[in-house]
């Protein structure tokens, strides 16, 4: 490559590199930090999670929630409010609490005991190490404003990526990925960055991707538009529909799972709002998402299913949130796979904090370099 052309690369990728690394950077290290914080999380508060009713009963005892659904509804209303909405979580293990989202006045999530409904716990969504670096992580703790940041700097990875490989491209094939590190730390730093980036930085970009894809939903709109595609949309209750009181929860849960029989229940979602309809999340077999995406929705009021989607059913855009979710978590492929998400997130962060580091040493010593000179040219003066 010639020199000009060269040197105009070296700028795009230094100045990305320095305006929305260190965001990189620190999204990524909290990403690997998330990976083993929720393990830690369970181990430093089993209240949260472990239902003392499992605790104690003997061994290959322990059942799922028989606590009904609706007598719970009601209590959640009568503490929170008609305009609450809540989306429960069953146990997905015989030993698992039952969790409950809260969105309403107050925001966050409460751990119950499924067997009796006693409260074991409850934390704000912005309390505890774990929901602060998810916080962190999702949105900068910005909401909306923050998610659309690291949109924009994850896709501004791509343009990293692209410049890092240009100007790491050999003139001579196969390429040297040797490391010096006996040559002082600015060197190792550099061989380590340089290669590090050139290696890795395809895998880095799944994880980056992935990631700017659930930040910005509005990304898999415009994928499904791209391909000639119009966005599922959740079903509405038809005005002049039949209304009045809810149905018992359960058996509107009841309903759903007779649409997909015998298959576990994701999420209930319950909506605060008169005249919209619930969500029931079913973990189908064929679905690649931990949570399941394949719901049924339902008027509350009469229980009439709206209708029902497989992941397959959805758009490209808003479908493939199916299998990016537990591609970007690690989720996918087991703890392997995890292991490796936490790995490419040290790594990112890695490369993010050594560019910066080299771009501040190396301008230190041509600091310093000029300095001795103009003082070498003082001492010299006539």
């Amino acid at each position: 490559m010639r020199a000009p052309l060269r040197r105009l690369w070296l700028k795009v990728h230094r100045w990305i590199g320095l305006t929305l690394g260190p965001i990189l950077a620190l999204t990524a290290l909290l990403g690997a930090m998330l990976v083993v914080g929720l393990p830690l999380d369970r181990w430093a508060h089993p209240d949260f999670f472990i239902a003392h009713s499992a605790r104690s009963a003997p061994s290959g005892d322990a059942t799922k929630a028989v606590l009904p659904l609706e007598a719970l509804r009601q209590r959640l209303a009568a503490e929170f409010g008609t305009d609450a909405d809540f989306t429960l979580r069953p146990p997905r293990k015989p030993t698992d609490t039952l969790q409950v989202r809260v969105r309403g006045k107050w925001e966050g999530t409460l751990y119950l005991d499924p067997a009796t409904g006693a409260e074991q716990g409850r934390r704000g969504t912005h309390e505890g190490a774990y929901n602060i670096l998810f916080e962190l992580h999702s949105s900068l703790l910005l909401d909306d404003t923050g998610k659309g940041v690291l949109a924009f700097a994850a896709l501004a990875y791509l343009f990293l990526l692209v410049t890092g490989i240009v100007l790491w491209w050999p003139v001579r094939w196969p390429p040297s990925l040797r490391i010096v590190l006996d040559r002082g730390l600015l060197r190792g730093l550099f061989d380590l960055h340089r290669t590090g980036g050139a290696v890795l930085g395809l895998l880095i970009a799944v994880s980056v991707a992935t990631g700017a894809y659930m930040a910005w939903r509005p990304l898999g709109n415009f994928i499904s538009s791209a391909m000639g595609q119009q966005p599922v949309k959740a079903p509405v209750i038809p005005k002049g529909a039949a209304a009045g009181p809810l149905l018992p929860l359960d058996e509107l849960v009841a309903r759903a799972q007779q649409v997909y029989p015998g298959q576990p229940i994701g999420f209930i979602q319950v909506p605060a709002k008169a005249g919209r309809p619930m969500r029931v999340r079913l973990r189908l077999p064929d679905d690649p998402h931990p949570n399941g995406i394949g719901s049924v929705w339902l008027n509350p009021a009469t229980g009439e299913v709206l209708a029902a989607r497989k992941w397959q059913d959805l758009d490209a855009g808003n479908g493939a949130v199916a299998v990016i979710y537990p591609l970007h978590t690690g989720e996918l492929g087991g703890p392997l796979h995890e292991a490796v998400t936490a790995l490419l997130g040290l790594a990112l962060g890695g490369l993010g904090l050594s560019g910066v580091w080299l771009w501040w040493r190396r301008r230190a010593m041509a600091s310093a370099a000029r300095g001795d000179d103009t003082l070498s040219r003082g001492t010299t003066a006539p």
